[in-house]
C-alpha cells in the first residue's frame, strides 16, 4: 500500500492511503523500519511512502517499508515535497517583523519553493499601511495578498492558490495561521491562540506539523485533493547560513543596478557612489526592503566573526 505521511508524533507516523488504493483515504498508524535509522533517514510529514499492514494487530496499524524520493526537504519546519509556502504575517497585533519576513522568503528561495505572502488582519490597518506592505514585496517579485482570516471572500482568494498542491502554512505565532487553517479545513480542529494583552505576542498553539486534506469550502471546489500543513509557531528564524556577499542575490529589486556602482564588489551597504543606495533615495528600490537587507547583512557579518 502507498500513501502520504500526514502527521508524525513521538515515533508514530500517520499515513493516508492514496486515492487509487482499495482502502483510499484510510489512515494507518505506522512505525518506521529500523533500517531508516541505520541510514540516518527519518520519515517526514509530506513523504510518500510504501507501507505494509502489521498482522496480529487490531485497527489500522502498519510499518513504513520504503520512503519514495523527495522533491525537496525543509529543516525548520520539518517537511518534504512542499509545492509552495504560504507565509503569514499580521499587519497589526502583533506588529510585523519584516526582517523576519525576508528571512522566511530567502529560506524558501534557496530551496526553489514559491512563496505567497499573506498579510493578515488587514481590517486592523489603514489603507496606506496595507498598500505600503503590498508594494514593498510586490516589487521584490513575491506574490502577496492583504487578507482577513475571518472574511469569506478573502478565504476563497487564498483557496484558489491551493488547488492540487501541498502548501505549507508558516509564520510567527499569533498571526492567524490556525484561524486560516480552520476556515479552509474545519475538520482540522486546531486551537487558535489569543494575543496576550501585555506582550502582544501569540501563544504557541500548534505543537506538531500536520498535513490536512482540503475538502473544499462552501461554493468553492478548487481545493479538492489539495493539502495544507500547519506548523509549530515560532518567533525567531535567522537568515540561512551564507556569505554576506551572497545575500544580495536574494533581493531581485537590486538586479537592475548591479554593475553600476563605483566598486565591482559593492555590498550596497556603506560604499560611496552605490547605485542601489541611490535607487533607494530616488524611491526606485523600496526602503523597507533595503533596511531589511542591511540588517541581515550585518547579522551574517557578525556571525562570521564567531566561527
Amino acid at each position: 500500500m502507498t500513501g502520504r505521511i500526514v502527521k508524525g508524533i513521538g515515533g508514530f507516523y500517520y499515513v493516508r492511503l492514496d486515492r487509487d488504493d482499495e482502502a483510499a483515504g484510510r489512515i494507518y498508524e505506522c512505525h518506521a523500519r529500523g533500517i531508516f535509522r541505520k541510514v540516518k533517514k527519518r520519515p517526514l510529514v509530506g513523504d510518500r511512502v510504501r507501507i505494509e499492514q502489521v498482522t496480529g494487530e487490531e485497527g489500522l496499524i502498519g510499518s513504513i517499508e520504503e520512503i519514495f524520493p523527495r522533491e525537496n526537504e525543509l529543516i525548520r519546519p520539518e517537511a518534504s515535497n512542499v509545492d509552495q509556502a504560504i507565509i503569514v504575517f499580521a499587519i497589526k497585533s502583533p506588529e510585523p517583523n519584516l526582517t523576519l519576513t525576508d528571512s522566511f522568503i530567502i529560506q524558501m528561495m534557496m530551496q526553489e519553493i514559491p512563496v505567497i505572502l499573506l498579510f493578515n488582519k488587514k481590517d486592523l490597518a489603514d489603507e496606506e499601511t496595507v498598500e505600503m506592505m503590498l508594494k514593498a514585496y510586490g516589487a521584490a517579485g513575491v506574490k502577496c495578498l492583504a487578507v482577513s482570516a475571518r472574511n469569506e471572500e478573502d478565504l476563497k482568494l487564498i483557496a484558489s492558490d491551493l488547488a492540487g498542491k501541498i502548501s505549507i502554512l508558516a509564520g510567527p505565532s499569533g498571526v492567524g495561521k490556525s484561524t486560516i487553517l480552520n476556515a479552509l479545513c474545519p475538520d482540522a480542529g486546531m486551537e487558535t491562540g489569543e494575543i496576550g494583552k501585555k506582550s502582544k505576542r501569540g501563544k504557541h498553539t500548534t505543537r506538531h506539523s500536520e498535513l490536512f486534506m482540503i475538502n473544499g469550502m462552501t461554493d468553492c471546489d478548487v481545493c479538492k485533493d489539495s493539502y495544507i500543513m500547519d506548523t509549530p509557531g515560532f518567533t525567531s528564524f535567522n537568515v540561512p547560513d551564507m556569505s554576506e556577499g551572497v545575500l544580495k542575490a536574494y533581493y531581485p529589486e537590486f538586479f537592475p543596478y548591479e554593475g553600476k556602482c563605483r566598486f565591482n564588489e559593492c555590498s550596497h551597504t556603506h560604499e560611496p557612489d552605490c547605485a542601489v543606495k541611490d535607487a533607494v533615495e530616488d524611491g526606485c528600490v523600496n526602503k523597507i526592503r533595503y533596511m531589511n537587507y542591511k540588517s541581515l547583512y550585518k547579522e551574517l557579518s557578525e556571525r562570521k566573526k564567531y566561527r
